[in-house]
């Protein structure tokens, strides 16, 4: 696997005694970064529709975006940027994928009431998250980050911001220059 995990070797007895789960003993994905190979995935998207990374990346680049939670308001903002840019993106080949580790559900009122034209995966394990390093502290919550990943795996662009979705949004902006027809 691409990923470089590392072990952490602290116990943590208090949250351990405190929360009553062995931190000790979780893999800790570093976040990847450029010009790594993006791990491949299989996750349900808001119908229950089965998506994986290399099928996704079949019709072009994707931009993935790893997020906290559906209907927060940075989140909110964050989703309605990339489904204002989605027609664009699309224009030049690039698909939008986002993924949390809310349910079916909640992604499909998510979707219905922002008018998301792109999928929305559940990770309620955390299994991508966490194999693209962008769980939370101590396995708690998401991190924001967007990855661009091209059609052979690699890892080309990568935007952490936790709070602001401007970066993110660059990061769009950037893709669509370097993909306009010269």
């Amino acid at each position: 696997m691409p990923c470089h995990y590392l072990f952490e070797q602290t116990i943590l007895l208090d949250l351990v005694d405190k929360a009553g789960y062995d931190f000790s003993f979780t893999p800790r994905c570093l976040m990847l970064k450029i010009g790594d190979t993006a791990p491949e995935f299989e996750l349900e998207d808001q119908q229950g529709s089965l998506r994986t990374l290399s099928n996704l990346l079949a019709a072009g680049d994707v931009v993935l975006y790893f997020y906290p939670a559906d209907f927060t308001p940075v989140c909110t903002k964050e989703a309605c940027a990339f489904r204002d840019a989605y027609q664009d993106l699309a224009n030049v080949s690039v698909q939008v994928v986002g993924i949390s580790p809310q349910s079916a559900e909640s992604h499909q009122r998510f979707v219905a009431r922002y008018e998301l034209p792109f999928p929305l995966l559940c990770d309620s394990r955390k299994t991508a998250i966490r194999a693209y390093g962008v769980d939370g502290l101590l396995g708690f919550g998401v991190r924001r980050v967007t990855y661009l990943v091209d059609q052979s795996r690699q890892i080309t662009n990568r935007v952490v911001a936790d709070l602001f979705v401007g970066s993110h949004m660059e990061l769009v902006r950037k893709v669509l220059k370097d993909k306009e027809p010269a």
